[in-house]
């Protein structure tokens, strides 16, 4: 199929004909779409560079929803709970599904005036 009669004017890495984007190049002279079966020539993809990189951030640098702001102040709900190390009854809480989605998230509890913290399975 020449340019002319393409039904999509695009960038090669996707298909002229059904807009899918395009497998990479592989050993043959054409690239074929997976998805309608069009075939480009690999000319096309001559002088492309493709370049992916995964950032993962450190765990200090994400901020937790239980972390303290500026002014030393938790964040969070506050709920009338008892600590049980100083036996204030004053906590902040936030949720994470730690286990498999099929069963009950982790509600962590942090206490206002000692920072101890719990942890409840739900």
């Amino acid at each position: 199929m020449d340019a002319s009669s393409a039904c999509f004017s695009s960038e090669s890495d996707f298909c002229s004909d059904c807009g899918s984007v395009l497998p990479p190049p592989g050993d043959q002279d054409t690239v074929t779409c997976r998805r309608c079966s069009h075939r480009t020539q690999v000319t096309e993809f001559l002088g492309k560079y493709v370049q992916t990189s995964v950032i993962i951030n450190k765990l200090d640098t994400i901020a937790l929803s239980n972390d303290a702001d500026d002014t030393g102040a938790l964040n969070g709900p506050l709920i009338d709970r008892r600590c049980s190390r100083c036996g204030f009854d004053k906590m902040v809480y936030h949720t994470r599904q730690m286990r498999s989605a099929d069963e009950g998230q982790t509600v962590f509890y942090t206490c206002t005036q000692c920072r101890f913290q719990e942890k409840e399975d739900s």
